[in-house]
């Protein structure tokens, strides 16, 4: 309407109905915070997910909802019903037909009696026997049928839905063709489909000619085999999970009620059928433990319903590789788990795009992993903590001034010089220029007008941080306060030392370079040895890579090293105790180290007296500096010894 006006303001109604129902950030850090405490890096995104934004609606409080109903729905009745159902209409058609043979006087009723009492006790070949029998009481012969026709109703019913109607008059011989109609062209259809043969035309022709017995209407072959293929598994699993007493009677009821013909078609669709869903769960029983005995049909239901529980447990598992949120069907959350259980995947799914479209995770072979961005964050954070617990007084960064070659402008210029590489001030060329030749066009320029801009040159380091990567740091408690150190340590040399070059060195038996994102996945070394022999060999090509930086090795570790590279064949020689092999080539890394001029200096975690003894021996022959941090303080020695070394001695 012209002429209306509105106003905005606040949203006061509650929680902004707009907003996420997550903080992205909030979950990158709680991954970050898992990480630092020592966690392992896939497994914090992966509790991310599995437990859902603030612990509310992840994927473990789904499964646990899906097992709860599979433990139900196996509480819900015995499997053998149909098994049961036959035996007790046989027993009541054998009552009315001996009721009705006691009241006759004659030999016929006689005869009919022996062969009543000398019926096989098993069902299947008692009813197999009474296939030619004549019935005196009709009361008995519809008991009979209803064993058969009952049972052959719910088989063909559970094997194809829009059967149900048709199975009542299979005995009708107009139905007992188009029923083996149907199975001739199915199986034809099949086995084309099976050699990869084109079968669209084929299967337009098929569903136009039988499709009323599919009200699933499936889109094509597939979908077809899909819908079968789980039936059948359905009823295979019932047979596998009666006893083989119970499998042997069933199966020769459903022998006898479906005929011999429509027997073999069926026997060969499930062969096709097999073949093409080997996956299916064909082969597998339950034990269910209800007090209703269940028919053929609620039985094979019952299974069918348990097996798309049991795909749903292994998609919501996330344990193959590759595994995403997008692999869950969320249409059989809706169907077994309710509406919002299939919202709360639509969360997570939005919570790991949004992760990911914003940069702070990339999925990789293994599943999901931190990206660069969400890295600088979290080493970011380690670096606040540990700058958190410093408590000596500021420390700068040690500038040197001087016009060098390169570092950032101060502000100021000097003369030009023979051999200087600095960039020309203009502004101040100019002006000394029209100072000394005044207001002229053009201007005229002279060497001694030459102006360059004065840059501040930073003394530079080249740091190479050797960290243990033993089972000892782990089970001791001092894996998260190293990856807290050596990402705290990366991240301060990136953003305030970015002239400085760090290489981290991880080393157990046999040592390694790790760059920032290796580091946070990386998990414990399980094979014993500490090779830090290894370890100070490429802390020392580091160090050579940059011969005009101020050398610096730092060291973190909790035992003496057992573990050296063998000099004929370079493999990793490991014995408890120590040799004297290994002590040996170990200082011979330390000596080298010491003749290039490099700081080294050992940060001891634990009180081993052999590591003790060792540490104390290579700091003094080094002169460098032992020290023997909490784990807790280990960040603040190390940062604070950065920050003292790259002074430089040389």
């Amino acid at each position: 309407m012209t002429g209306n006006r509105f106003r905005y303001g606040q949203w006061r109604g509650g929680p902004d109905p707009l907003a996420a129902p997550y903080d992205v950030r909030e979950a990158v850090d709680s991954v970050g915070a898992q990480v630092l405490a020592g966690g392992s890096l896939r497994e914090a995104l992966r509790d991310l997910l599995r437990h859902g934004p603030n612990d509310r609606g992840g994927l473990d409080e789904l499964t646990a909802r899906a097992r709860r109903l599979r433990r139900e729905a196996l509480r819900r009745g015995n499997l053998d019903g149909a098994v049961t159902r036959a035996r007790a209409l046989l027993d009541q058609a054998l009552a009315a037909e001996r009721d009705e043979l006691r009241g006759r006087d004659d030999d016929s009723a006689r005869f009919a009696e022996t062969v009543l009492d000398n019926l096989p006790r098993s069902t299947a070949r008692a009813v197999e026997e009474l296939a030619g029998y004549a019935w005196a009481s009709d009361e008995a012969r519809q008991a009979y049928r209803q064993i058969l026709d009952g049972l052959r109703d719910e088989a063909l019913g559970q094997r194809f839905a829009g059967m149900r109607d048709a199975a009542r008059a299979v005995a009708d011989p107009a139905v007992q063709e188009r029923v083996a109609e149907l199975m001739r062209d199915l199986n034809a259809l099949l086995a084309r489909h099976a050699r990869s043969e084109d079968t669209t035309d084929a299967f337009a022709e098929f569903m136009r000619r039988h499709g009323e017995f599919f009200p699933e209407r499936p889109r094509d072959v597939d979908e077809l085999v899909d819908v079968l293929a789980r039936r059948a598994a359905a009823g295979e699993r019932l047979l596998r999970s009666l006893t083989d007493r119970q499998r042997e009677e069933l199966s020769g009821l459903l022998r006898q009620s479906l005929g011999d013909r429509l027997a073999q078609e069926l026997a060969a669709l499930d062969a096709t059928l097999r073949g093409l869903r080997p996956d299916l769960p064909w082969g597998r029983g339950e034990r269910a433990r209800g007090e209703r005995s269940l028919g053929y049909g609620e039985a094979t239901g019952l299974l069918d319903e348990i097996a798309d529980l049991d795909d749903l447990l292994d998609q919501l598992a996330q344990e193959h590789p590759g595994a995403t949120l997008d692999d869950v069907d969320v249409d059989a959350v809706a169907r077994t788990l309710g509406r919002d259980a299939a919202d709360a995947v639509g969360r997570l799914r939005e919570l790991e795009r949004e992760l990911r479209r914003q940069g702070w995770v990339t999925r990789d072979a293994d599943g999901l992993t931190l990206s660069p961005k969400a890295l600088r964050r979290l080493a970011g954070t380690a670096l606040r903590r540990v700058f958190a617990d410093l408590s000596a007084g500021p420390r700068g960064q040690h500038d040197l001034r001087a016009a060098g070659a390169a570092g950032e402008v101060s502000g100021g210029s000097r003369p030009w010089e023979y051999g200087d590489e600095q960039p020309l001030d203009v502004v101040r060329t100019l002006t000394r220029a029209v100072r000394r030749a005044g207001p002229t066009v053009p201007v005229r320029l002279a060497v001694e007008d030459f102006e360059v801009v004065e840059t501040e040159r930073r003394a530079s380091a080249a740091v190479a941080l050797c960290v243990d990567l033993s089972y000892s740091m782990i089970s001791q408690g001092r894996w998260g306060p190293m990856k807290q150190t050596a990402l705290a340590l990366s991240h301060l040399m990136a953003t305030r030392f970015p002239q400085d070059a760090l290489q981290i060195v991880g080393f157990g038996r046999r040592a390694a370079p790790l760059t920032q994102l290796e580091l946070a996945a990386v998990e414990p070394d399980l094979v014993q040895g500490t090779n830090l022999q290894h370890a100070l060999l490429l802390a020392g090509r580091h160090l050579r890579r940059h011969p005009d930086a101020e050398p610096v090795v730092l060291v973190v570790t909790d035992g003496e090293p057992t573990a050296h590279l063998d000099p004929t064949d370079g493999e990793a020689l490991f014995h408890w105790p120590s040799l004297p092999e290994t002590v040996e080539a170990t200082i011979r890394e330390v000596d080298r180290l010491t003749r290039y001029g490099a700081t080294l200096n050992l940060f001891m975690l634990g009180d081993d007296p052999g590591l003790r003894r060792f540490v104390e021996a290579v700091a003094r022959r080094s002169r460098g500096r032992m020290f023997t941090p909490d784990p807790d303080d280990l960040g603040e020695y190390v940062v604070s010894d950065y920050l003292r070394a790259r002074h430089g001695r040389r």
